[in-house]
């Protein structure tokens, strides 16, 4: 597929082929694909590199909702581009909704919506996604890619109990020059302020949990969550989002010589 071309979102969709893209673009440049489940006749994959030496551990998900299609497709060109380096060890989970994304939805084939499952465990897609994650070591930052039909600018959840150094802000400048940011003091009911949102209340005490929360509670320390605004154009949301993970890679710190 053409990293380039509009996405066709319909129940036509060849997610196979898509998988495909993302596991021939990954092994050109040194990533192990993995599947770790399937669903529908769909893979679930991962793509793993591994680094050798001190490096920090970084995840990145995308195709949590089928509605979604530009942070599948801005991995890929990451990937393709070669952003995934040796500057860190790399943790990818590109397509978590295949039966979704065939189907152009938020929820997967069975109504669920996947990113309110991860404390409950009860689709096939979470329980094999949370076993994978058993699998792995801790991660330095988790990175979730999603859009928001409903948000008028580009917006992130930052989630950081032990106050590290945060790269909410430098994220928030390199996506403005790409993507408006979204400028309420609420969004999707939660405070805000210059497109960021810091849960003020314990995120461990939500009664349904996303993805982020479930990262937060047994994996990292350190987790963004990356909205874009489905109205504008998929390649200025592809775009954001690519500014978004390349400018927090650039911003985590490296140990050792690169």
């Amino acid at each position: 597929m053409d990293s380039t071309s509009p996405v066709k979102n319909s129940p036509d969709e060849n997610i196979s082929a898509l998988a495909t893209s993302f596991v021939d673009a990954g092994q050109a440049v040194g990533f192990r694909p993995e599947i770790y489940g399937e669903i529908e006749g769909c893979p679930l994959l991962a793509l793993t590199r591994r680094t050798p030496g001190p490096r920090p551990r970084i995840y990145l998900s995308a195709g949590m909702h089928g509605d979604e299609p530009a942070p599948p497709q801005a991995l890929l060109q990451l990937l393709k581009r070669g952003v995934f380096d040796q500057r860190a060890t790399w943790f990818l989970c590109p397509l978590l909704n295949p039966t979704g994304l065939a189907r152009g939805t938020r929820e997967n084939a069975d109504g669920l919506d996947l990113n309110r499952d991860y404390k409950d465990l009860s689709s096939l897609e979470i329980r094999a996604h949370t076993a994978w994650l058993r699998r792995q070591p801790n991660f330095d930052l988790t990175l979730c890619l999603h859009e928001d039909w409903e948000a008028t600018g580009f917006y992130l959840y930052e989630l950081n109990p032990t106050n590290r150094p945060s790269l909410a802000d430098p994220i928030i400048g390199a996506v403005s020059t790409v993507c408006p940011i979204d400028p309420s003091p609420l969004i999707d009911g939660r405070e805000a302020q210059g497109g960021i949102i810091r849960p003020v209340g314990d995120p461990l005490l939500r009664e349904k949990w996303p993805e982020a929360i479930y990262l937060r509670a047994h994996h990292s320390s350190l987790g963004y969550t990356l909205e874009t605004p489905s109205a504008l154009p998929l390649a200025q949301r592809i775009a954001a989002h690519s500014a978004a993970v390349e400018t927090a890679i650039a911003c985590l710190p490296i140990p050792g010589p690169v």
